[in-house]
């Protein structure tokens, strides 16, 4: 996928807010495309834990407007920009939710996700205990983690949510 205009415009004004991190715009999009690669096979709703400056997010919500992308960000001025990013860029098939991923799994969007993404969302407990509420049976959960030597995903942890670890690079 080759990122549009509109899309690193956006994503440059993440940066400028301070909700994206350093380097170029195009490094963040690079990484956000092997989430898309993860999810060639999904169909339906991808929840993005913790969207804050739109990556994954908004990439995979571009490279796949056959999905329907819900961005889960519970700070305002984070989730204020992303409304304002799907309007800039006409993305029909995103939603917005500025609420904490916690509350959302207990509520009308449990069980509903076809995959679940989160890129720094928060350690794997937290992360996966807030994923696997909003996963629909046999679902997907993609998270991005820094390298490290530990295990940062115990098996066993994982088995008590309906999850299992399958590492890739």
């Amino acid at each position: 996928m080759v990122p549009g205009p509109d899309l690193l415009a956006q994503l440059g004004r993440a940066r400028h807010l301070g909700f994206l991190g350093p380097g170029p715009v195009e490094a963040h999009v690079h990484h956000a495309q092997a989430f898309v690669v993860e999810l060639a096979a999904v169909t339906g709703t991808v929840i993005d834990l913790g969207s804050g400056g739109g990556v994954p997010g908004l990439v995979m919500a571009v490279a796949r407007p056959d999905l329907e992308v819900v961005l889960l960000e519970s700070m305002a001025r984070r989730a204020s920009f992303l409304r304002e990013a799907v309007v800039a860029m006409a993305l029909g098939n995103v939603t917005v939710v500025e609420d904490r991923a916690e509350t959302v799994g207990r509520g009308a969007r449990r069980g509903t996700a076809m995959a679940v993404t989160a890129r720094s969302f928060g350690p794997p407990a937290v992360t996966a205990e807030c994923a696997a509420p909003l996963l629909q049976v046999g679902g997907l959960l993609v998270v991005s983690e820094p390298p490290t030597a530990a295990p940062r995903w115990p098996a066993a942890e994982l088995a008590r949510l309906g999850l299992r670890p399958e590492h890739r690079t």
